[in-house]
């Protein structure tokens, strides 16, 4: 298998931003961070790879030999002020970019953007790609112990973020929610058109089946990245041992489990052929967070909820559609993927 899904966004919704990225000027650069860089102007920008809906410019300024990172916001305006609360929130306890300036509520028909200070590192899946053994081995712990200082930050209950990082609703309303929320999926048009029918019943059957072993998940209320997925975890060696660099694209978190997160990361993991297990999981535990005793299953069950969205999306490439079939497949069969 090769991943392809880990190129895509953790949530449903899609769209352009306001102005074009092509129509993006050194004038328009300038005008737009006049006060954030007091003075200073961009010399040059470079449009960076990885992003499927916000769009992210290498920016490069006068008399500083440090980059910055001008991130526009396309889908969901909120998303910027959500994603600069965060960033304050975690920044003396998980690696992430430190925010020098937000606008979000945009202006010369950009929308809404920040300017983050560049971080030097690759993404994990690039990493696991050279197949080192070692060098993943001791990045995959960092990662471990980083998610769990992401869990330890606490809300007064689960659901998605309002403004302010109030909870503004619940992941999915009333019990069951894991099973309830598969069905929601079943039941999109979308859903229907790309799964055939005795795979979407087998989803239900398994899912309903698991659901009296979830009931727990109603009352975690931790910070969840929600697309933790080796794309979106930079790391980089210091002092020849590898560490995560930052943690980065934050608009899809919400307060629940850290399984989801750790679904989603062990997503592509053979218990055949390991590569970041056991060493994730150790971090994770030697950095504080809790593991139950059936927790490999159990997440593996709560990230078919993130397969299930998938689905539903109007757009997905016949390859993620592929994909995204052994996965799921995969998953209530209990094996490794193919």
């Amino acid at each position: 298998m090769t991943e392809t899904l880990d190129h895509m966004i953790g949530c449903n919704g899609a769209g352009s931003p306001l102005r074009p990225a092509s129509d993006l000027t050194l004038d328009l650069v300038n005008r737009l961070l006049a006060v954030a860089l007091q003075g200073r102007s961009v010399v040059a920008f470079e449009l960076l790879s990885g992003g499927l809906i916000n769009t992210n410019f290498k920016i490069h300024v006068e008399a500083m030999n440090d980059p910055f990172v001008l991130r526009f916001y396309a889908r969901d305006p909120d998303a910027c002020q959500k994603e600069i609360d965060l960033y304050q929130l975690i920044q003396r306890t998980v690696p992430a970019p430190e925010v020098v300036y937000g606008d979000p509520g945009g202006h010369e028909g950009a929308g809404p953007f920040v300017l983050l200070r560049y971080v030097e590192g690759i993404p994990f899946r690039q990493l696991r790609q050279t197949r080192d053994a070692d060098a993943i081995a001791q990045a995959a712990c960092e990662i471990g112990k980083t998610l769990a200082a992401i869990g330890k930050y606490q809300f007064s209950e689960s659901g998605w973020f309002g403004p302010g990082l109030a909870i503004g609703g619940e992941f999915i309303e009333g019990p069951d929610s894991i099973a309830r929320f598969c069905d929601t999926c079943l039941a999109s048009p979308n859903f229907l058109r790309r799964v055939e029918r005795g795979l979407a019943r087998r989803v239900h059957e398994f899912a309903w089946k698991w659901s009296p072993r979830l009931s727990w998940l109603d009352d975690e209320r931790s910070l969840v990245h929600s697309d933790f997925g080796s794309r979106n975890v930079l790391v980089r060696q210091v002092s020849e041992k590898w560490r995560v660099a930052a943690v980065i694209d934050w608009e899809f978190a919400f307060s629940g489990s850290p399984l989801f997160d750790v679904g989603n990361f062990l997503r592509y993991e053979r218990k055949q052929r390991p590569l970041v297990e056991p060493h994730f999981s150790r971090g994770f535990v030697a950095g504080g967070g809790t593991l139950r005793e059936d927790w490999r299953a159990l997440a593996r069950v709560i990230d078919l909820t993130a397969l299930c969205e998938h689905f539903t999306r109007d757009q997905l490439p016949p390859d993620v559609k592929s994909e995204l079939l052994e996965l799921v497949r995969a998953t209530i069969e209990d094996r490794d993927p193919s």
